[in-house]
């Protein structure tokens, strides 16, 4: 069952709205976090290598795994969505944006 890990900044709307789009999925396991210091639950080293694919919302998302955890992303499946953080929890707009940019996997 592959490992999904959403990343946003502080892990409040974006990326646990997408994290619920995958509870009880038959097929995927997923988790979200943030790179922020404010981020409710922090991205760290156990949850990097734990992932298959990592998603993130924006380039700078990326950008900060790269910097925080060289050695354990590579070779990992890393995906920017371009999503903006003008969403909130569980926003209807995110959620379609989300259902199209993750098609493949739900």
């Amino acid at each position: 069952m592959p490992n999904l890990l959403f990343i946003c900044s502080k892990n409040q709307w974006r990326s646990p709205t997408a994290e619920l789009l995958f509870k009880n999925h038959p097929v995927h396991n997923a988790r979200s976090a943030g790179t922020s210091d404010k981020a409710r639950i922090k991205v760290n080293q156990k949850m990097v290598a734990w992932a298959d694919v990592i998603f993130v919302m924006e380039r700078k998302h990326r950008q900060i795994l790269k910097q925080l955890f060289p050695d354990d992303i590579s070779g990992k499946v890393l995906v920017v969505l371009d999503i903006a953080d003008d969403y909130q929890f569980n926003d209807p707009e995110l959620i379609a944006i989300l259902k199209a940019s993750l098609h493949n996997y739900l």
